[in-house]
């Protein structure tokens, strides 16, 4: 093993040992998300075109221990930092990260189920009460404390919106019975999905730029239309005019956005915040390929793909490039 690498696994150990984790940021928790999505998009394309299923499986594994290591990881902060905890939570950005931890439990179980699904369904009940009340804690305190429009940001969207991935493992759990949750999942998510992208809109157009490190959030914006289609074929049963109508929406958007993507290495270096744009992005190849289920075609499947390619890469090159920076001891670094 090289020095360097040497002397970055023993100052991470000794920074974990002396409480020096409070800068781990809890919206890396995204990285799990975006795993996971990714995961399915290519159990979607081993049922749909037959491809093997082992790259689907190694990403499950991989986001199972990525989110066991960051639960571990975060459970010693708020032991040895509390107080870095209660700010990163009262934060009116950083806050909203929190909802990944929920939105990950919502996930999970859609790769878990097929190894242990009665893991999967607690893990999926503790993920819909922890994001149904975050969510209502969220909305309550929009409501009761003056916000400032510079602090509005893609990140809003997570703690309301996040209801959307409600509806989404429970198809695969076996828990047909708990319509009414799903329903009320896609409703109340659609219904601030609408307000709260026109609020990020109107603070884009008329204020001044996001933060270097907050730009690669911009994606987050795909996330409701992406989402909102898989969410709500998962609830219907199958597409309808509407559900066409959020993945075009879904195409046009990300569109726009991945302009913002092919500029975000030039206007700032690698930070695990880059995440923030895995699972948006894994979110699009999913309602592709879900949408190629039904609609058959070389355009629709062609696109499905090609949707698919890019996800993979972009997500590849983030969780090697973030391993890399684990290794050589910069976690601290690419967090700031």
């Amino acid at each position: 093993m090289p020095e360097s690498t040497m002397i970055g696994a023993a100052s991470r150990i000794a920074d974990v040992r002396a409480g020096h984790i409070n800068y781990l940021p809890v919206g890396l928790f995204g990285a799990v998300m975006g795993l996971t999505g990714l995961s399915v998009a290519w159990r979607l394309a081993y049922v749909r075109y037959a491809v093997s299923p082992w790259i689907a499986n190694f990403l499950a594994v991989t986001a199972v221990f990525a989110f066991l290591a960051m639960s571990i990881a975060y459970l010693v902060k708020c032991i040895t930092a509390p107080e870095s905890v209660k700010a990163e939570f009262s934060h009116p950005i950083a806050g909203n990260m929190f909802g990944t931890i929920f939105v990950s439990m919502l996930l999970l179980p859609i790769v878990v189920a097929p190894v242990n699904v009665l893991i999967a369904r607690a893990m999926w009940s503790i993920g819909a009460i922890g994001i149904v009340g975050f969510a209502w804690l969220v909305a309550t305190r929009w409501l009761r404390v003056l916000q400032n429009r510079i602090d509005v940001t893609p990140a809003w969207i997570i703690p309301v919106v996040g209801l959307l991935d409600i509806p989404l493992a429970v198809p695969r759990l076996g828990l047909n019975f708990l319509h009414g949750v799903m329903v009320f999942g896609l409703g109340v998510g659609l219904f601030f999905a609408t307000p709260l992208f026109t609020l990020i809109f109107q603070r884009q157009l008329f204020e001044p730029p996001m933060p270097d490190a907050l730009k690669p959030s911009a994606l987050i914006l795909v996330a409701p239309s992406a989402v909102g289609f898989s969410s709500y074929v998962a609830t219907a049963g199958h597409p309808d005019l509407f559900a066409e109508s959020l993945y075009a929406v879904t195409l046009f958007l990300l569109a726009v956005l991945l302009g913002h993507l092919r500029h975000l290495p030039a206007c700032c270096p690698f930070r695990v915040s880059w995440w923030a744009v895995s699972f948006p992005l894994a979110a699009c190849a999913i309602a592709g390929l879900r949408f190629a289920t039904f609609h058959s075609g070389l355009a629709v499947n062609g696109l499905a793909l090609a949707l698919l390619g890019l996800v993979t890469l972009i997500i590849g090159w983030l969780l090697v490039r973030t391993l890399v920076g684990i290794a050589r001891g910069e976690l601290r670094a690419l967090s700031i």
